[in-house]
């Protein structure tokens, strides 16, 4: 599947110079010519990156930047800015909102499709390393979990339990699979496994409505929703 790019650029040459080279390098793109219509299109078409200049009508590049970085169904979207601006705080505070990479105008096709590559490689890599379905994500190596851009706050254990169960990818997990790997315990007894229940049962309350996602298996055991 082609991946999407959004441009956002409100000078019209350049847009086509974009479309262009991008298309000739199997992308499919978007383009928005202000802040507010590339908010739009960006929550709604999810793009696999965003190219943002920073001068823009009304609402400039990072602002929107903020914006998209605010928004929980956005954050996620790496960022390259374009920009004719070299000034060396405009680069620091783009990046520091949040944006993936910075080119500052003229600027070689070869050169930023080289830099898209190398975001959307290091964004695949990092995938692995977090679980996401829409105003629901949890980041593994950063231990955070967050529902509706508002951070969950979870045990040691009860994260390991969520964790266990999005890596199951929908597979039915027993309560003594989950005894032995996460409490290390090897002979389930009724109190152990009433354990998991517990623990099962208080994360369900903290997630709040994605709680939901976790389905009991009568008589077995746990597994994960992961469909949107």
């Amino acid at each position: 599947m082609k991946e999407t790019i959004l441009i956002v650029e409100d000078e019209r040459d350049i847009v086509k110079m974009l479309e262009y080279n991008l298309g000739k390098e199997g992308f499919k793109t978007l383009s928005a010519r202000d802040g507010e219509a590339a908010l739009s299109l960006a929550g709604k078409e999810h793009p696999d990156l965003i190219l943002l200049d920073l001068m823009l009508p009304g609402m400039d590049g990072l602002e929107v930047c903020k914006a998209l970085k605010n928004e929980s169904r956005t954050t996620a979207i790496p960022i390259i800015i374009l920009t004719a601006k070299s000034q060396e705080s405009d680069k620091i505070v783009g990046l520091e909102l949040g944006a993936d990479d910075y080119i500052t105008k003229p600027f070689s096709p070869r050169e930023l499709v080289a830099r898209i590559k190398a975001v959307l490689r290091r964004m695949k890599e990092k995938s692995a390393e977090v679980f996401r379905i829409g105003d629901f994500i949890v980041d593994f190596s950063k231990i955070k979990v967050m529902v509706k851009s508002k951070p969950v706050e979870l045990t040691a254990k009860e994260f390991e339990l969520l964790k266990k169960l999005i890596s199951a990818n929908g597979r039915v997990l027993s309560r003594e699979h989950l005894l032995n790997t996460i409490w290390g315990l090897d002979r389930a007894v009724e109190i152990e496994t009433r354990t998991v229940d517990v623990h099962i049962g208080s994360l369900r309350k903290k997630l709040k409505g994605e709680g939901k996602r976790i389905v009991t298996v009568k008589n077995y055991g746990y597994s994960f929703e992961r469909e949107e």
